[in-house]
């Protein structure tokens, strides 16, 4: 491929900010009879999830829908604070962080990700990570989550550029698999110094 990189397109959990759903079904599991992995099973890992992700239920029927599947009595602001306090910055994180604000000096950042509103409200408002993008695509505002195509190629369509002009990095093998499969240059996310490398390999510099 002989196209020019346009656009750098980030992941966000496990790119730039790190989480562990653990901290929120131990936090839960206090609080029911059920265990921390049977509240993961039931709650982080379906499709009452992926719903809210893409914004399908409002926040308040996606609460109402998680006390009635576990059996919680507890108010939203409680839930909420269990809920967001899963998100943390590491070492890695930052270097990332650090080398978009060194790449954004020269070419277009946006940033995809599979989220929930009440995660992307909590995440803008504590994590001073977005303000290196051009754009910024969440998936409860699109109605898609990745791996479906229609989310990349509405991507590809917003940014106005061709899908190998597009450089788009993730750490879920799959999503990158999907993306891949549209003409997208995707790489799976193994640290900031292999993405270094994998931008060199696509004719990127950066200081």
């Amino acid at each position: 491929m002989n196209n020019q990189i346009k656009v750098i397109v980030f992941d966000l959990g496990r790119v730039l900010i790190d989480f562990d759903h653990q901290i929120a079904a131990k936090k839960i599991a206090e609080l029911t009879r059920k265990d921390p992995q049977q509240i993961f099973d039931l709650f982080f890992d379906s499709q009452l999830i992926q719903s809210f992700e893409r914004g399908k239920i409002s926040a308040e029927d996606f609460f109402a829908s998680v006390c009635r599947l576990l059996g919680l009595q507890l108010s939203f602001e409680q839930f909420l604070s269990i809920w967001n306090q899963i998100f943390f910055l590491s070492e890695e994180n930052k270097s990332v962080y650090a080398l978009g604000k060194s790449l954004k000096k020269n070419l277009r950042l946006a940033l995809l990700s599979n989220i929930n509103a009440l995660h992307f409200a909590y995440l803008k408002l504590n994590f001073p990570v977005f303000d290196i993008f051009n754009d910024i695509f969440a998936s409860c505002e699109m109605g898609f989550i990745k791996p479906e195509p229609e989310i990349y190629r509405r991507v590809i369509s917003s940014l106005g550029v061709l899908p190998e002009e597009i450089f788009y990095v993730d750490d879920r093998p799959e999503l990158i698999e999907a993306a891949l499969k549209l003409g997208i240059r995707g790489f799976v996310f193994k640290g900031a110094n292999q993405l270094k490398i994998d931008l060199v390999s696509c004719g990127i510099n950066f200081r």
